[in-house]
């Protein structure tokens, strides 16, 4: 089920949001704690695992399963519980966006993409500017985007008197389409200095381009945006003082406004594990079911997952895999212990030193290389992606590929 629509003047097709309207009532109420977080995540993938294969075939805008993450709540997460957010820290966060990915990669990007953006302002906003924008998106349960790619070159900002005017063209800007919120960041014209800025999406200066045919992720949106005078307030210049005009050094000359790069890494580990967490289930599955055991090797065996090679793989697969999800979930928690020691007002935010905000660093950056080279490793040119399951396994019909197809996205 399907619809067309035109933006910009393009032509694309996205899913019915109304084929997830039953779970609009079923997940009315929010989860109150993190087994119950943990157990909402879990439901979201089971209903994406039923046709996971058949939409990313499709390759259709997923503004469906953006509905579904709405009405799942799992995108109020992060949110503060007096506007109506779960109020949940990041070690919940990432454990949400690996089980969604689990079942679809490209939805488990797009929910942890959506919580680093939701948060931007926790960070280089003041604090009055933080609690406006998650009044904002909690209460309105939006989802929310972000133009901002540092591979591209930055978007240019002028001042027009008690406004900020954003221009530039975006390579990659995940989710984008499908939201209801963009982050916007640039650099200050006749500065060096950077500004992020929320601005509403469906505006005429926010133009996609609707190019995202990839071979992996492919229902991200993550296509380029063409940003033509979108206009924004001084006082929603994150982390600026809207009288001068100028950063606000306790806001943004802090160890504690650098906290988005270690955040993100781990957003990015998360949905990377989630797939071949997702991969390995589905290929287990498929050779008990499936695979036929080698009949030419002397020491017949009466079936695949008794074969030692088979055994072998999946063990030292499993094992990897095991050792990439402690070291990701110890990062986590050091990124946890930080938002909760140093999150709040400026002072607190003061409190993280350069020195432990270069130990935190420590922790994430291992993560990333060894979730991706596990998925790598799905592939059919890889360590195990025809020996394990076989074949068969990557042809259209069984579409294992949907599994390592994904890591291929980024």
């Amino acid at each position: 089920m399907g619809s067309l629509d035109h933006s910009n003047g393009t032509l694309f097709a996205f899913r019915d949001p109304a084929i997830y309207a039953e779970y609009e009532t079923k997940w009315s109420k929010l989860p109150h704690d993190e087994p119950s977080w943990n157990q909402r995540a879990q439901e979201v993938a089971d209903v994406l695992a039923i046709d996971a294969a058949q939409r990313d075939k499709e390759n259709k805008s997923p503004r469906a399963e953006v509905a579904l993450l709405k009405h799942s709540g799992l995108l109020k997460l992060l949110g503060p519980k007096k506007y109506g957010g779960g109020e949940q820290p990041w070690s919940v966060g990432y454990r949400a966006i690996r089980k969604v990915a689990e079942a679809d990669g490209s939805i488990g990007m797009l929910l942890g993409y959506h919580l680093l953006w939701s948060t931007t302002a926790n960070v280089v906003g003041n604090p009055d500017q933080a609690d406006r924008i998650q009044k904002l998106i909690i209460e309105n349960n939006y989802f929310v985007g972000g133009a901002v790619n540092p591979r591209d070159n930055d978007l240019k900002i002028v001042s027009e008197g008690d406004r900020i005017l954003f221009n530039g063209f975006k390579h990659f800007n995940t989710g984008g389409v499908v939201s209801d919120l963009t982050v916007l960041e640039g650099v200050l014209d006749g500065t060096e200095d950077h500004i992020f800025a929320f601005a509403p999406t469906h505006q005429p200066g926010i133009q996609f381009s609707h190019n995202w045919q990839n071979i992996g992720l492919r229902l991200t949106e993550s296509g380029s945006v063409k940003i033509e005078n979108v206009s924004v307030p001084w006082t929603d210049a994150l982390g600026w003082d809207p009288q001068s005009k100028t950063p606000d050094s306790e806001v943004l000359k802090i160890p504690f406004a650098s906290l988005l790069l270690p955040t993100i890494q781990l957003v990015f580990s998360n949905f990377y594990l989630g797939i071949a967490l997702g991969a390995l289930d589905f290929a287990s599955k498929y050779t008990v079911k499936h695979t036929r055991a080698w009949p030419y090797g002397g020491d017949n065996k009466p079936d695949a997952p008794s074969e030692f090679y088979i055994l072998s793989t999946y063990g030292t697969f499993h094992a990897s895999l095991r050792a990439a999800v402690a070291l990701t979930d110890r990062a986590g928690d050091q990124v946890r212990l930080t938002y909760t020691q140093f999150s709040g007002s400026l002072s607190q935010r003061a409190g993280l030193s350069a020195h432990a905000r270069g130990e935190l660093a420590e922790f994430p950056l291992p993560a990333p290389p060894a979730a991706l080279e596990l998925c790598v490793q799905l592939a059919p040119d890889g360590s195990w992606g025809y020996i394990a399951p076989g074949e068969q396994a990557v042809t259209s019909r069984v579409h294992f590929q949907h599994g390592w197809g994904q890591s291929r996205g980024r």
